[in-house]
């Protein structure tokens, strides 16, 4: 993750770089963080830390308040 650092850093000192910035090879929920603070265009991750990502009892909460609100709605799709 220190490479996506540095060379973020260095395009940044010089503006002649029109290159995004790929991170491949994510293995944790982590390092697509890293990458975003880092300053990263693009992450490829693969499902299984995607889904890593989405899996906080924050979001668990809030899906489960989502879903009760819309059934008492009586709304349908």
């Amino acid at each position: 993750m220190e490479l996506i650092k540095d060379i973020k850093t260095i395009y940044n000192n010089y503006e002649i770089f029109t290159t995004e910035i790929l991170v491949a090879s994510i293995r944790t929920a982590q390092h697509v963080i890293q990458s975003a603070i880092y300053g990263a265009d693009i992450v490829t991750v693969p499902p299984k830390v995607m889904y890593t990502l989405a899996d906080h009892e924050l979001t668990k909460k809030g899906l489960e308040m989502f879903l009760k609100d819309w059934k008492d709605s009586g709304n349908s799709i």
